[in-house]
């Protein structure tokens, strides 16, 4: 039987971020995930480092300025996937007066000790292009910073990095039960491809099972909580680019909510998110018809280009776990997590509750620290100035690293090139180590997808089927066919050893 000091539970990113902390301190560690890695929802955010602007209405002052600086760590440690962006909010008649969005703003740029990124600064939208896509009726605007980044790849680079420093990540792996035994723990793992049970030992257990957090608890562990869960869904769609500048707008609508509209993938929009509560099973949420024609007119009502659910080229939702201490609506539900240790027999279980993807560094952290009674820890706290995988580089360099990766693989075209150093960094490189010619790339599946990419993903970032790749280690299911992506998972099947 297998001993580990930690077995996490859960592919997201607070799992492998907890994974990848914990290996680095020395211990053993197993995670283990039923689906993908960010296969529900740490792929479905709304792709943002941000400290949470809106939480400043509910006096959420804590959690706002753990978020912001927590921003410009993640930035400086993975600056091929995530990256600065500016924001515009248009002042709205009706909505939030001026002298409350300034002093918010005031509050969002210095609680959090801003270095790396601009300040905030009016803008006028009745003249120049960023007010040219709004309707006349919006005169003036308020720009600030926040930071984009690529959700699944942030998941699945923490579990890259937890795997190469001793970690073992099991994916497509269900946790199915455990049983508390003289401090530790018994647990239950099936294999879902082979469909074969094995029996490991930990010391620790960490749930971190998002939506699923109360259902291990009560059903595989056979025992109960006292903390409530909130399952909020929060829907997105994805529409060709409504605009030609970077900048990212975020509307205040009249119902309370607020809607982002972000420049996504080179050719497309971004816009969500919404707020809902969300009953039943959280697997596979799906954007609802009444959602996605929400979201479409907030857009018309505030762009000059209106759009229907016909425009619609993609949608997605993520089930979002949050602690529900006081009620309310969905959308105010506290973003923050709350971290749970207790013992069930002497054996030591850690449960998390809610949380958010800007603070999950954070959070691993702090459960790692719960584990000093339980195991003996060699490192000290680490991540902090830890780049991930092909993140090894200032964010002000990208732009140079990107031109020397064009001249050292000059077959490759533009497309390929920036999307494939996004992705991968300076890892890129030696994905392609010794190529000469775009056919030693092997078949190229649609969208500059091939062979010798897809490869690297099924070694090295755990991808199985075609869609872990095209839509979690990629977004090229926006750009392939149905049929191309079919031929691709065909492909997969025969290659997997």
């Amino acid at each position: 039987m297998d001993q580990y000091d930690v077995l996490v539970i859960g592919g997201g990113v607070n799992g492998c971020g907890i994974a990848r902390d914990a290996v680095g301190r020395g211990l053993k560690v197993a995670l283990v995930e039923q689906g993908d890695l960010a296969g529900e929802t740490s792929s479905s955010s709304t792709k943002l480092f941000h400290g949470g602007l809106r939480y400043l209405e509910y006096y959420e002052f804590g959690l706002v300025k753990k978020a912001l600086i927590e921003r410009e760590v993640l930035l400086r440690n993975m600056p091929h996937i995530s990256w600065p962006m500016r924001f515009i909010i248009p002042h709205l008649k009706g909505m939030r007066p001026k002298l409350m969005l300034r002093t918010g703003l005031f509050i969002y740029d210095y609680i959090g000790g801003r270095k790396l990124l601009p300040p905030t600064k009016t803008v006028h939208l009745d003249k120049g292009p960023l007010g040219d896509p709004l309707v006349d009726d919006i005169k003036i605007g308020f720009e600030y910073s926040d930071c984009a980044v690529d959700d699944a790849r942030l998941v699945v680079l923490n579990a890259r990095d937890a795997a190469d420093r001793g970690a073992n990540i099991l994916v497509r792996t269900r946790f199915v039960s455990a049983k508390p035994k003289d401090g530790q723990w018994i647990a239950n793992l099936k294999d879902l491809n082979t469909n074969k049970t094995k029996r490991v030992q930990a010391r620790v257990l960490i749930n971190a099972g998002g939506p699923w957090v109360k259902t291990i608890i009560e059903d595989r562990l056979k025992t109960d909580t006292p903390e409530n869960i909130r399952l909020v869904r929060g829907s997105h769609i994805v529409v060709s680019k409504l605009y030609d500048h970077d900048r990212a707008y975020f509307f205040q609508i009249d119902d309370g909510r607020l809607v982002f509209t972000i420049p996504y993938e080179n050719d497309f929009t971004l816009i969500g998110t919404t707020d809902t509560d969300h009953e039943g099973d959280p697997t596979n949420p799906q954007c609802s018809p009444e959602e996605a024609a929400y979201l479409c007119d907030v857009i018309s009502k505030n762009f000059k280009q209106n759009i229907t659910t016909d425009d619609i080229v993609w949608t997605y939702a993520g089930v979002r776990p949050l602690h529900d201490t006081e009620g309310g609506d969905a959308k105010s539900a506290s973003r923050d997590y709350e971290i749970k240790v207790r013992q069930i027999d002497d054996s030591p279980l850690i449960n998390i509750f809610g949380g958010k993807i800007t603070t999950y560094r954070k959070l691993s952290e702090e459960v790692v620290a719960e584990l000093a009674p339980f195991t003996r820890m060699i490192n000290k706290p680490w991540t902090h100035h830890a780049h991930l995988p092909g993140g090894d580089f200032a964010f002000h360099q990208k732009d140079e690293l990107i031109a020397q990766f064009r001249w050292d693989f000059p077959f490759l075209d533009e497309a390929q090139v920036r999307r494939m150093f996004k992705a991968y960094g300076t890892k890129a490189s030696e994905m392609l180590k010794g190529m000469t010619s775009a056919k030693q790339m092997g078949k190229n599946f649609g969208a500059g997808l091939t062979e010798v990419e897809v490869y690297w993903l099924m070694e090295h970032e755990w991808a199985k089927i075609a869609e872990d790749v095209v839509w979690r280690r990629s977004k090229l299911g926006l750009r392939m066919t149905q049929k191309q992506i079919a031929a691709l998972d065909a492909w997969m099947k025969k290659a997997m050893p």
